[in-house]
């Protein structure tokens, strides 16, 4: 009991650190499993590990007697991989960029050859287990890049390209390992291209995709057709998940990893009412998993496995898979692409490998060592060093080798918008179409359908919960701008985000009870209007949903205006352009503005008439 609950306690309390100090989680998870797993040795007494995954018949001490720690590995990873299909959509990479198709594709068969020729010349390596490893290394993964490019504003371009690359890498990585690893299963640990073996790897694909494709159709069906209640949609899908697993590998040995990346790939791509929810219970579940999973992967590995790491052929094989192979891959993969060298360098130099590759690097070296397949335990331990390096390399140096590369981003410039309103859409276009960098967050899929018609970058979100830090779109945000209906909300944002923005680039709507006020005792700054609120804006819109510019000649010119838009409740001043076409809220002190030559007022609603907008010798 004790060993359990330390696993979970340790596990969680290794998430936190991670998120405290911004690394990648797996680097902290694996540390700790070791210390209590193979390191503990050298001080325990009798040298027994503090966490012993297996259980020890002649000590009595472990947790999984026989193979049931393979069976919970296998299935966790199995979910693991069901969440990680769910994020590819088929219109992400119809929609990236060329450089990052190439990059998944063209710079995945580089690393794959490439790491697989090299293991096995340098460590005299088996073919299957060197491409085993070089199909395993293939996954970055977004939990290990998101921490990375959280703690280093990247200009655009370059976070573009790692953000997306992990995201799309992750499941196909995972795809090209268990299809590397049922063609050793077929051919009973060697890649021997003999009709049998060919047969057993025909029917381990075709039984593992048939199985994932017709469970997830099946899921899609029930879910419409509403025949899971809703309380019960989360567990049902996990079960369904589990059973296409163990189902598939009943039908085809081995055939259950692939059937569940299937399935979510699949499903990922169906119309599935609630797909958010499923997928939101299963990266809740992916973390305590993942806590669990990679504590007890480390602990279980022995000092004997580590020796093996002491050899300099690892060191030199580490090296060309960084420093040769990864550069290779992206330069071949970014020709014509518009990215400049040294972005090309920076994107070289961080691939820190992740989850996916560790876990089924564990699983598959439990399996094959199991049966004797030489090679076999050196699988986990050369991963893990992988793992382990290329994470606490890029997390250390990704920083300084930015600013080295100046590829850092020198200035913040986007705006995120919560709430995806009629009005909050309005100026938000006007935003897009004048070159500035918008995100619209709202938590009502309607309004933030509406807004991804009219173009714009838009997301479902609930700012009361951690939704809106996973999303790598928000990584060059330098000012918000709170305009739901809701007074609440709109301080909650404010007043949350304040320190990542600053006191001057948070902005909201007067509430209901600032509107009766004085102007004189409204807050002097982080207001969009000083007069008007969201009903207000919303009206306008309705009725004329445009916004206009008027050149502004001097700050009597200015002032004059303002005095006009009192009258006219249905044109609404927003915001000053100034001459470098730099776009600010038009201040509480107008006399903090300086009018110079090309200045313009942006308003909204109503059109005014030219007499109007006229500069009449102000």
């Amino acid at each position: 009991m004790l060993e359990l609950a330390g696993i979970i306690i340790l596990g969680i309390f290794a998430q936190w650190l991670a998120w405290r100090v911004k690394v990648p989680a797996i680097l902290p998870l694996i540390l700790v499993g070791l210390l209590v797993g193979p390191v503990s040795t050298l001080w325990t007494e009798g040298g027994h590990k503090l966490i012993e995954p297996l259980f020890n018949p002649d000590s009595g001490k472990g947790l999984f007697p026989g193979p049931y720690l393979f069976y919970f590995v296998s299935l966790s990873i199995g979910i693991i991989l069901f969440e990680g299909g769910l994020t590819l959509k088929k219109r992400e990479i119809q929609d990236v960029a060329p450089a990052i198709g190439k990059l998944i594709t063209v710079g995945s068969i580089i690393t794959f050859l490439g790491a697989g020729l090299a293991v096995h010349f340098i460590m005299d390596m088996s073919w299957a287990m060197s491409f085993l490893f070089s199909a395993l290394i293939i996954v970055t993964g977004p939990t290990v890049i998101a921490p990375i490019l959280q703690n280093v504003p990247l200009n655009r371009n370059v976070s573009t390209v790692l953000k997306w690359e992990g995201i799309l890498i992750d499941p196909i990585g995972a795809l090209t390992a268990v299809l590397v690893f049922g063609f050793i299963v077929s051919g009973h640990g060697a890649m021997e291209f003999t009709s049998h073996a060919l047969k057993e790897f025909a029917t381990i694909v075709l039984i593992g995709l048939a199985m994932g494709t017709l469970a997830a159709f099946t899921l899609q069906q029930m879910i419409k057709r509403e025949m899971i209640p809703h309380f019960l949609l989360n567990v049902f899908t996990l079960a369904l998940v589990l059973g296409a697993f163990v189902f598939s590998d009943v039908l085809a040995k081995e055939s259950g990893l692939l059937a569940v990346v299937s399935m979510g790939m699949v499903l990922g791509n169906l119309d599935v009412p609630h797909l958010k929810k499923i997928l939101y219970f299963k990266e809740s579940l992916s973390v305590l998993l993942v806590s669990i999973l990679f504590i007890l992967l480390a602990a279980n590995i022995n000092l004997a496995d580590l020796e093996l790491l002491k050899n300099w052929r690892c060191l030199v094989l580490f090296g060309i898979v960084i420093l040769f192979l990864r550069p290779l891959g992206v330069f071949l993969s970014t020709r014509n692409s518009g990215l400049s060298t040294r972005e090309k360098i920076f994107i070289s130099w961080v691939g820190p490998r992740g989850i996916v590759a560790a876990g089924m690097a564990s699983l598959f070296g439990i399996k094959l060592s199991a049966n004797g397949v030489p090679g076999a335990n050196y699988i986990t331990p050369l991963v893990f060093m992988v793992v382990l390096g290329t994470v606490l390399l890029n997390a250390t140096t990704a920083r300084w080798f930015a600013k080295l590369l100046k590829v850092y981003q020198a200035s913040a410039e986007g705006i995120l918008i919560i709430g995806a309103n009629k009005a909050a859409r309005t100026i938000g276009k006007y935003l897009h179409d004048n070159k500035r960098h918008l995100v619209i967050v709202d938590s009502n899929a309607g309004s933030i359908r509406k807004a991804t018609e009219l173009g714009l970058e838009a997301f479902q979100v609930n700012i009361y919960n951690e939704e809106l830090n996973e999303h790598f779109e928000l990584l060059d945000m330098g000012y918000l701008v709170a305009m739901t209906s809701s007074a609440e909300v709109n301080q909650f944002a404010t007043q949350k985000y304040q320190n990542l923005f600053g006191e001057k680039g948070t902005f909201r709507l007067l509430t209901p009870e600032e509107m009766k006020r004085d102007k004189s005792e409204l807050p002097p700054r982080g207001i969009l209007s000083y007069s008007d609120d969201y009903l207000n804006l919303n009206e306008a819109v309705r009725d004329f949903p445009d916004l206009y510019e008027v050149p502004l000649q001097s700050r009597q010119h200015l002032l004059r205006l303002m005095k006009e838009f009192t009258k006219r409740p249905k044109s609404i001043p927003i915001f000053i352009k100034l001459t470098n076409d730099f776009i600010k809220v038009v201040p509480y002190d107008l006399d903090s503005i300086e009018i110079q030559d090309g200045c313009q007022l942006v308003y909204l609603g109503q059109k005014l008439e030219e007499a109007v907008t006229a500069n009449k010798g102000a």
